[in-house]
């Protein structure tokens, strides 16, 4: 049986993620979940795979979802009111078109001066339509896709200890960004072969493996790239078919509601894996 060990929401994209005891899942994920998303001056979003100092920006929206506080190393925080009524303006995730609100002029100048090139905050608009792909389809905000992302520790032991036999340094948790920590699987890579599971009130449904790039190269606690690992080692047997790498499982929310740390795991349906692996029996 596998239990929740970590939750985390990450409400800036491609900034750092809060740890929670508990959560509230939404048809989006976890709540505030990839809600707000850095952009340049002509609407492209940014992320760590060309400003890894966004990893060192610690956001925190406050109890009443009302204010989002700003931390780096080194700066002063700033709080800025959440604006969900101003004008819409038009931004890109990955080339696809979507609308954002500016949280104004304050976050712009203070992210501006932590990354070193002019950015500017939007929110995802109230409402935001967006429809994601895979087995399961589903919906989330400024997320690269699917709305919950699944990695279970069995799984980052598995590629660790691939990495320390090649003589070098294992990897934690937070190089791949999940929103649910499993622990309690023997075998790594379970989290492949989940179809629908729940957890706590909600219910998650498979979309698709969790493709792997540049982000993973990142020192999440400095902001900088740190070397070829973990993509070498994943390179050697995680290919997917579809191009790329593969570590982790997307999920969609099929029922929404709570969530904690040391909820347990109800798998309804397993299924065979993308790369191959066959269902579990039973």
């Amino acid at each position: 049986m596998a239990t929740v060990v970590e939750l985390l929401t990450y409400p800036i994209k491609g900034c750092a993620g809060v740890p929670l005891t508990e959560a509230v899942l939404t048809e989006a994920g976890i709540a505030h979940d990839r809600s707000f998303m850095v952009v340049d001056g002509d609407g492209v979003f940014r992320s760590q795979r060309g400003t890894p100092r966004l990893a060192v920006i610690r956001p925190l929206v406050g109890a009443d979802g009302d204010r989002l506080t700003l931390r780096a190393p080194g700066t002063a925080e700033l709080t800025v009111p959440i604006d969900r009524e101003s004008v819409r303006r038009d931004v890109t995730l990955f080339g696809d078109p979507y609308r954002g609100i500016d949280q104004g002029q304050d976050a712009a100048d203070w992210l501006s001066a932590v990354l070193g090139v002019p950015s500017r905050l939007v929110r995802v608009p109230p409402e935001h339509d967006r429809r994601t792909d895979g087995l399961t389809p589903g919906t989330s905000g400024y997320a690269d896709s699917s709305a919950v992302h699944v990695i279970s520790r069995a799984s980052l032991d598995d590629v660790n200890r691939r990495i320390t036999a090649a003589g070098r340094e294992p990897l934690p948790m937070d190089r791949f960004r999940p929103n649910i920590v499993l622990d309690g699987w023997t075998e790594p890579y379970r989290e492949d072969l989940v179809r629908r599971m729940g957890i706590g009130e909600t219910e998650l449904g498979y979309t698709k493996l969790a493709i792997r790039c540049a982000v993973t190269l990142v020192d999440q606690d400095r902001g900088t790239r740190a070397g070829p690992e973990p993509l070498r080692t994943l390179a050697g047997y995680r290919r997917a078919a579809r191009g790329g790498v593969a570590f982790g499982a997307k999920f969609a929310v099929l029922r929404t509601g709570g969530l904690a740390v040391g909820d347990e795991v109800r798998v309804t349906t397993w299924g065979g894996s993308e790369l191959g692996e066959p269902a579990p029996a039973g």
